[in-house]
């Protein structure tokens, strides 16, 4: 494996052509030294890049898995994929279950990604982070701004968060896996976290 780095641009456009987890796409592009097309087609041969075509297949099927740990927090999640064949399986159960565990262990999570945060919510973040970064140098406010953006979405956003089993795959990279093993389109839902006594 070569020791080259993609930069975030490189990772993005590859995301976008493929629909491959964050960190997926970030290995390909370290084992093809940056060659965007010798990286497609890596993850084509691993079966990931064809999760991206699946995205606007509905997703009818699924199923509803409950967490509850100790007694003071629970979840709920729906997860839904296009058969119910699929719903039935082991995997999917399996993929079921850690999602919930990861919203349990985690009290940020408010939206399944960054599409669902309303735009006015994301323009008054990006204000605060601009007023904070007044100081800097006037070329650099607008990337620092979204830098601390990209953050603050990475811990509210359930599938930007680092899976907390494994903090190198984020839980976006554990539904894109999923996907690619069942051959259908799986999507996080929705979800809603109690914690007793919050």
């Amino acid at each position: 494996m070569s020791d080259y780095t993609a930069s975030a641009a490189e990772v993005k456009a590859l995301r976008e052509a493929t629909g491959a987890g964050i960190m997926e796409c970030k290995n390909a592009l370290r084992e093809s030294a940056g060659d965007q097309d010798a990286a497609v087609k890596l993850l084509r041969e691993r079966g990931i890049a064809k999760t991206a075509k699946r995205a606007d297949r509905t997703t009818t099927e699924g199923l509803i898995e409950a967490y509850v740990h100790g007694g003071r927090i629970g979840v709920l999640v729906e997860i839904g994929c296009e058969t119910d064949f699929v719903a039935g399986t082991d995997d999917f159960k399996t993929f079921a279950h850690e999602v919930a565990l990861q919203i349990s262990a985690s009290a940020d999570a408010r939206w399944v990604s960054r599409e669902d945060v309303p735009a006015e919510l994301i323009e008054s973040e990006l204000e605060i982070y601009r007023a904070q970064a007044a100081d800097k140098p006037e070329n650099v406010r607008d990337k620092i701004a979204q830098g601390k953006l990209d953050k603050w979405l990475s811990t509210v956003c359930l599938l930007e968060q680092p899976y907390v089993r494994d903090s190198d795959r984020t839980v976006d990279d554990l539904r894109t896996e999923i996907a690619a093993k069942t051959g259908e389109n799986v999507q996080i839902k929705r979800f809603t976290r109690y914690e007793r006594g919050a």
